[in-house]
């Protein structure tokens, strides 16, 4: 559930598209309804993008979950217990400047001995454990139930269907983001000739005036560049480079019946074999960063000078390395589930998904196990602006919209940071039954592999949020239950009863109450308040 970030160009000059039990003491929304008060239209800080998820929807205008207002109102004079939060996901660097020292040790396990010191399976499983081996790019599920050639799966005439048109459409986004780099290429080469030099500002370019058409061509592209936050040529590089990585990754390997992206030895189909992988829980490769972003918005060290601030304190991270560059198998899921519970964690943050399972119940029954051990799950909704009450999603912790299998299972969508009718992400899944609630999810600010920080968003991002939040919680009043925690993250949160923009249609206009099954987005001051309130 990985956001995608794709740059488009018009065959004239760039355009810029981006994928990838209450109490008095207890906030409500403002007074003022959002229809009525005045909005935040100044452009956030810096400082607010980068922070702007902890922020405070009163005191700031944007719908953070008050964060920095539980820790000086709320947490300043508490102890906390420490709190393991699993992160199921791809590898993270646990080296990194600013998570090195919340980075969860197996004290059991001596390291780098190629023992099993603690016995519980996984030799050298010192800060988590790597299901995936040195593996990382795989197929998406339905492109495996097409390679398997098994006709009788009754997702079969599906996947066909949307493997046909999903290999069209990346086809033909390849052919034109090629073409694109040429556009840009040779708007590139005839600016530098024109101005004589290779390394040319934007005030170069917006100076530059001339008859020759070829060059007021390439002025006119690179203005439009410069107009929608691309500030050099090197940025357009760099952006369409990625857009053609991502197009490359999807159809060498994401969307390719014939790539065999499983190297680990084991076999996804059979339950019986469990210890396969290794102790090795960081990234195979720089770009593969998506479990340590989400891993900073949790637990980044606060308050240390560094790059962000994660939202919980008193945590550590247990690094499960399960989601590859494609569809995480569920087999990888189930056992990766049960392998936090039983070592120790009480928060688990699954910020991953897929609309086919071969497995989906070994999913459910981990999902289960961890209800049963008293572990809350903090699920991604996911990024298609689908409902999910109409769409099946996995994992999930129910079928057909049916009853629960255990009180532990909560599911995030994610918010914009603007308050007000678009405050709903566009491409954030929702569902009245089947998204618990909304949380600060676009245009987020976290880690990234060696020392690094960038801006991600999703559901993705969203989840680690009330990840983070859950930890709080399970720290200073750890005598709350994962239901009861569960309650108080939906419960606790901001009421809103505004219409709002759904699926990023301007057309579709809801109740938020209408798109999440508590109505409300989470907020960390209200949360606390109410776990000390609850018995």
């Amino acid at each position: 559930m990985k956001s995608l970030k794709l740059l488009l160009f018009s065959t004239l000059f760039a355009s810029v598209l981006f994928n990838c039990g209450s109490s008095s003491a207890i906030l409500s929304t403002p007074i003022e309804n959002i229809d009525t008060s005045p909005l935040k239209t100044a452009d956030l800080t810096e400082a607010e993008k980068h922070h702007w998820g902890h922020l405070d929807l009163i005191k700031d205008t944007i719908p953070g979950m008050s964060v920095d207002k539980a820790y000086a109102e709320i947490i300043k004079n508490k102890t906390g217990k420490k709190v393991i939060v699993a992160v199921v996901d791809s590898g993270i660097d646990i080296d990194h400047e600013d998570l090195n020292d919340v980075v969860w040790t197996n004290k059991g396990e001596i390291p780098n001995n190629g023992k099993d010191d603690d016995k519980n399976g996984y030799i050298d499983d010192v800060h988590g454990w790597n299901f995936l081996g040195d593996g990382y790019d795989e197929q998406l599920e339905y492109v495996r139930i097409l390679a398997s050639g098994d006709t009788s799966n009754p997702e079969y005439n599906k996947a066909k269907e949307e493997y046909d048109t999903e290999y069209q459409k990346w086809s033909a986004r390849k052919t034109q983001y090629d073409q694109i780099y040429q556009r840009v290429k040779g708007a590139d080469e005839a600016i530098a000739n024109f101005l004589n030099k290779k390394d040319y500002t934007k005030e170069d370019v917006e100076g530059i005036s001339t008859d020759n058409q070829e060059v007021t061509q390439a002025v006119q592209m690179m203005k439009y560049m410069y107009s929608n936050g691309l500030d050099s040529i090197g940025e357009a590089y760099k952006e369409i480079e990625g857009a053609l990585e991502s197009i490359n990754d999807r159809l060498n390997y994401n969307l390719n019946k014939d790539f065999k992206g499983r190297i680990n030895g084991d076999n996804p189909d059979d339950m019986s074999t469990k210890y396969y992988g290794n102790g090795n829980v960081k990234p195979v490769k720089k770009s593969e960063s998506h479990g340590t972003h989400v891993a900073g918005i949790i637990a980044a060290e606060r308050n240390n000078g560094l790059g962000a601030n994660g939202v919980a304190n008193n945590v550590e991270i247990m690094s499960i390395r399960t989601v590859p560059n494609g569809d995480e198998y569920d087999k990888d899921v189930a056992l990766a589930i049960r392998y936090a519970v039983d070592n120790g964690a009480k928060v688990i943050n699954g910020s991953f998904g897929k609309y086919y399972a071969t497995h989906s119940d070994w999913v459910r029954d981990a999902i289960a196990y961890a209800g049963k051990h008293d572990v809350l799950f903090v699920n991604a909704a996911g990024n298609e602006s689908k409902d999910l009450d109409k769409t099946d999603i996995y994992p999930n912790d129910q079928v057909n919209n049916g009853p629960e299998v255990s009180d532990n299972f909560i599911t995030v969508g994610a918010l914009e940071p603007k308050y007000g009718p678009n405050m709903i992400a566009g491409f954030s899944n929702y569902g009245k039954i089947n998204v618990d609630v909304f949380a600060p999810g676009a245009k987020i600010y976290s880690t990234t592999p060696e020392n690094e920080y960038d801006t991600k968003g999703g559901t993705s991002m969203a989840a680690p949020a009330v990840a983070g939040v859950a930890a709080l919680i399970r720290s200073y009043y750890p005598k709350l239950s994962a239901s009861q925690v569960k309650h108080i993250l939906m419960n606790s949160g901001l009421s809103l009863q505004t219409k709002v923009v759904t699926g990023g249609d301007a057309n579709n206009i809801k109740p938020i109450g209408d798109l999440t099954k508590s109505g409300n987005i989470v907020n960390a001051y209200n949360a606390l308040i109410m776990a000390s309130q609850t018995k």
